[in-house]
């Protein structure tokens, strides 16, 4: 088995964006239009398949596990241009330009009825599909926000990279990993903030629990989970999955009720709603394979 370090491989790689390059595409994807700047998203995608051998490998490891046979060159070139449109797609997102997509929500009664009940909940997604989506719905409800816990180091460059796109927004992150950061998640819970994570990886490799995901077997943080239970709210699974064109589907699913007390064996609370989670997920992935968003070794 790899190490900790190696095993969050994702971690250690070299981003290739900056800010004046976001502004730029930014300032570009919005004068263009959606039509017009994905035409843009072709050659991208055609030069990243051939100058990031690392990410197309494991790109072509996880197709051929979730199609059932070896990933052609086609299939990567796709997997690309998947989550390219789903990037593109978040600027217009961000800068509240939802009459761009065809968006259909599933289970939002669900939403409504922990909306109704004033007490938030953890939101659980993945790199899978648009997150964004979900909070372009949630921004469309006036008194449904939706904040986001993450990595502090990934924080950071997530507010600057939204105050590029849209400042209003910047102030929606809140990082994991400071003193303050379970107090910052508590009070927004009571105002009934929906507090979303993207709960399949984490940032420094530690606290992982391994389960069965599509034929082998992967790691997932407990960090997440542990918070959901410690604060005593409900679980609900989302996930944005990209159909195509402008067409997202938004779906909604509870894992876990809000425990009424803290449960008597902690673990395995924690652990049961983990094998929920990655059950639905591996569900997601095999119902749209393309939408899954994790270009390093998951499996090491």
């Amino acid at each position: 088995m790899k190490s900790e370090a190696q095993t969050q491989d994702w971690v250690t790689r070299r981003e290739r964006g900056s800010l004046p390059v976001i502004k730029a595409c930014v300032w570009v994807a919005l004068r263009l239009g959606r039509r017009a700047a994905r035409l843009f998203l072709y050659p991208v995608c055609l030069y990243f398949l051939l100058s990031s051998p690392a990410a197309s490998a494991a790109s072509r490891g996880y197709l051929a596990r979730v199609l059932g046979r070896p990933a052609r060159w086609t299939d990567v070139f796709r997997h690309f241009l998947t989550f390219a449109s789903c990037v593109l797609d978040r600027v217009f997102l961000l800068n509240e330009q939802r009459g761009w997509f065809d968006i259909t929500v599933h289970n939002e009664a669900l939403v409504q009825e922990i909306e109704a009940q004033g007490t938030g909940c953890m939101l659980f997604g993945a790199h899978f599909g648009s997150f964004e989506v979900a909070r372009a719905v949630g921004r469309q409800r006036e008194h449904l926000p939706i904040s986001l816990l993450m990595y502090e180091e990934n924080a950071q460059k997530i507010r600057a990279a939204l105050a590029a796109i849209n400042p209003n927004l910047a102030t929606e992150v809140i990082g994991l990993g400071r003193l303050d950061s379970l107090i910052a998640v508590a009070e927004r819970l009571q105002r009934g903030h929906f507090i979303g994570v993207l709960a399949d990886r984490n940032f420094d490799g530690r606290d992982l629990v391994r389960y069965p995901f599509l034929g082998g077997e992967a790691s997932f943080p407990k960090g997440p989970f542990r918070v959901a239970m410690l604060l005593q709210r409900p679980v609900v699974m989302m996930a944005g999955i990209y159909r195509g064109g402008r067409r997202y589907d938004v779906r909604f699913e509870l894992l876990a009720e809000a425990p009424a007390t803290r449960p008597a064996d902690p673990e395995a609370w924690i652990d049961e709603v983990m094998r929920r989670y990655v059950s639905r997920l591996e569900d997601y992935c095999r119902e749209a394979p393309f939408n899954w968003f994790n270009f390093y070794d998951f499996w090491a």
